[in-house]
């Protein structure tokens, strides 16, 4: 009979060939440490550097990793919406390749969970304090700038709609990411959207975060794109894009797609 593990971690992956060893070696001794029962789903979005390949022989070691690919560049949206749909966890959680949040900050997320949300998405701005590496300042300004404006544009009650670290019960993840329609940057309060349409239990978390100088998001060239993402998003839910049915997903003994392990 088939195990499934209690949690699944997916991470994003593009060009991380340099960052990704750190990261997988601290999210392995982490789930370690702490005993979980959890599998790492990395997915591959279609990366020029040998990013694959290093996650590969890391997990000749660490059979909690396997590797999904994209084949093509699709952006942080489809790559996370990949690895949730396929991961195995009851519960389900992404996380940003750079560790911004250490992923010891998932048992907030876990515990809010287990008290009855089907949602716990980690917040920068809920304890400020617990920033230990802040962004410089023009970043801090465009990036509450926007999440004040999608906010008001969504009707989105939360404090951080763009930290990369968000957990969901199975069911709450199969919905939500089914529905979901943006591929890029602006993804997060396309999901956060569907979840409050939905009914879904959300529960805000503060985390520790640390900004990454290494980056690659632009708030002037990726800001114009979300803005239009959101615009986007308006225009799906006038169109009842969210209310409709969605497949249910029943597990099967093997995992949905085959891992990439050679």
């Amino acid at each position: 009979m088939a195990h499934f593990p209690r949690y699944s971690i997916v991470i994003p992956a593009y060009n991380e060939s340099a960052r990704i060893p750190a990261t997988l070696r601290s999210v392995v001794d982490c789930i370690r440490a702490r005993g979980w029962d959890a599998e790492v789903v990395v997915v591959n979005d279609g990366s020029r550097d040998d990013t694959a390949d290093v996650v590969r022989e890391f997990a000749r070691t660490a059979p909690e990793i396997r590797l999904l690919e994209n084949g093509t560049n699709r952006g942080k949206g489809y790559s996370v919406r990949h690895g949730v749909l396929q991961a195995l966890g009851e519960i389900v959680m992404f996380t940003d390749a750079d560790l911004s949040s250490p992923i010891e900050e998932a048992d907030g997320l876990f515990a809010a969970i287990a008290q009855g949300a089907d949602i716990a998405i980690g917040s920068r701005w809920l304890a400020t304090s617990r920033q230990t590496h802040r962004q410089p300042l023009y970043r801090q300004i465009f990036g509450r700038c926007f999440n004040l404006l999608t906010r008001m544009v969504m009707n989105l009650p939360f404090a951080d709609t763009q930290c990369g670290f968000k957990a969901f019960t199975r069911s709450a993840a199969q919905t939500v990411f089914q529905l979901q329609t943006i591929e890029r940057w602006g993804f997060d309060p396309e999901i956060l959207f569907i979840a409050l349409k939905r009914g879904y239990r959300i529960s805000e978390v503060p985390v520790s975060w640390a900004h990454d100088a290494r980056t690659r998001i632009s708030y002037l060239r990726d800001g114009i794109q979300m803005l239009k993402e959101l615009a986007i998003v308006r225009w799906n839910a006038l169109l009842g894009r969210y209310r409709g049915p969605v497949d249910a997903i029943e597990r099967a003994s093997e995992p949905p797609m085959e891992p990439s392990r050679r």
